[in-house]
């Protein structure tokens, strides 16, 4: 039973929260004369020595005392006697615990912003270097239009800023505070919930006492905002795992972000995207896992609930640490232009081009040109050639109004400086949303 039950483990991690919260309680709890101001200072002293033992690594945690908040409470009342033991007026451990996973899962909220925010200055960084070099576009995996590296990245500058956003309107949600709705009722103690609420940062108490000792709601709205984000790390970690394959040969990442085969010493392996790919996995399993737990209970408290805390943990280590590598790789890898240039070139890209030269000079319907364009495609392959290195009597041979004019829309830096539509590919327009980005960033 006492394996089972303790959670000291693992939630020993909430220590410097739940001394916040304990604090602000016993200044409250003063401020009502509910209890003497002397008894308020021997609780904010012993707890200051126990935070203190706690940040020195000195502090014996016990099994006995079954978790975080019991744990103080024990050394608190042994070392201040009859004053610790009134800390606990007018709460619970319901929303003890409550709290000191809302003030946890918001500071981490702050770290991980942190970490976006740097991450999305890398790729800017990266994306400003490569404003105007041209890649392959791909849809399915195949190659479809020209586009610049620069623009490809910044396409997670917007994934990912998004999910910055994402994380910032969950810690907006979450900053109200569930202290003093003690186990699940309230108290008939006259506390000032607002007063506690504001010492520890929270926007307003939480309204209702079932609601605020019985929601997980914050901590699953964090677990799905983090997968997505790792969802979008994945994606970017997978393509530079393609990228860096031979074959693609597009980045290079050096031996800080890959390491060596143990028996083939010309290999470099891109370990560290493969890992952030991975650990994906991992925080959409925590998701589903505090879903799973939380989906049939009644209000208010269960001690189902203490299995909440765990995927937390995980999920938020996990994140930074793939926030902390992908950054790391952004700021490491240097693009083979060459070789995105001469695959930009491949698979007939500049098809649309053609086509969208035929509607706009001979006034075609797109539908036609689009026709016309597949059987030049195909008279290229044929030939084995590019669409540029058929002569003009071999486009003519398939739509005869065709004029030399064609020729100006059939290279890549042609096409790609073309898509001058906002949003599009085009360097000019890469560069404005670079500095939309830093102006926004600050």
């Amino acid at each position: 039973m006492q394996e089972i039950n303790a959670s000291i483990g693992f939630d020993k991690r909430l220590w410097q929260q739940d001394i916040a919260g304990s604090k602000a309680h016993a200044r409250m709890l003063a401020a009502q004369a509910i209890i003497s101001e002397a008894e308020r200072d021997a609780i904010l002293a012993g707890l200051d020595s126990i935070a203190e033992e706690i940040a020195s690594g000195s502090f014996s945690f016990s099994t006995t005392s079954e978790d975080i908040h019991l744990n103080i409470e024990a050394a608190l009342a042994e070392r201040i006697g009859e004053a610790g033991r009134r800390l606990h007026t007018a709460r619970s451990r319901n929303d003890q615990v409550a709290l000191d996973l809302r003030l946890w899962v918001r500071d981490v909220l702050d770290e991980l912003d942190a970490q976006l925010l740097a991450l999305l200055r890398a790729l800017l960084n990266q994306a400003e270097r490569y404003a105007a070099s041209p890649m392959p576009g791909f849809t399915h995996l195949q190659i479809a239009q020209p586009i610049t590296f620069g623009h490809h990245l910044l396409a997670y500058v917007e994934m990912l800023g998004r999910d910055r956003a994402r994380f910032a309107d969950c810690r907006a949600r979450l900053n109200e505070c569930p202290l003093g709705a003690a186990a699940l009722a309230g108290t008939s103690f006259p506390i000032d919930r607002h007063t506690t609420a504001s010492a520890l940062g929270f926007a307003r108490p939480m309204a209702n006492s079932l609601d605020a000792v019985s929601s997980r709601d914050f901590a699953l709205e964090f677990l799905a905002t983090a997968a997505i984000c790792a969802t979008h790390l994945s994606r970017f970690a997978e393509e530079i795992v393609i990228w860096a394959s031979a074959p693609f040969h597009f980045v290079r990442l050096s031996d800080a972000f890959t390491t060596g085969s143990s028996i083939m010493p010309q290999k470099r392996n891109p370990d560290a995207a493969e890992l952030v790919r991975a650990k994906t996995g991992r925080i959409n399993g925590n998701l589903v896992a505090l879903l799973t737990v939380m989906k049939g209970l009644p209000l208010a408290y269960a001690k189902d609930m203490q299995e909440d805390k765990e995927p937390v943990f995980d999920t938020a280590d996990t994140l930074a640490l793939c926030l902390a590598a992908t950054e790391g790789m952004v700021r490491d890898l240097e693009a083979n232009e060459a070789a995105m240039r001469r695959w930009a070139a491949e698979g007939f890209a500049t098809a649309t081009d053609l086509a969208d030269w035929l509607v706009r000079t001979l006034g075609l319907p797109f539908r036609d040109a689009h026709h016309i364009t597949g059987r030049i495609v195909a008279l290229a392959e044929a030939k084995g050639c590019g669409l540029a290195d058929l002569s003009l009597d071999e486009l003519r041979s398939v739509e005869p109004r065709v004029t030399a004019d064609i020729y100006s829309v059939l290279s890549v830096e042609a096409s790609i400086a073309s898509r001058t539509s906002y949003g599009g590919t085009a360097p000019d327009n890469v560069r404005a949303q670079i500095a939309a980005w830093r102006e926004r960033l600050g």
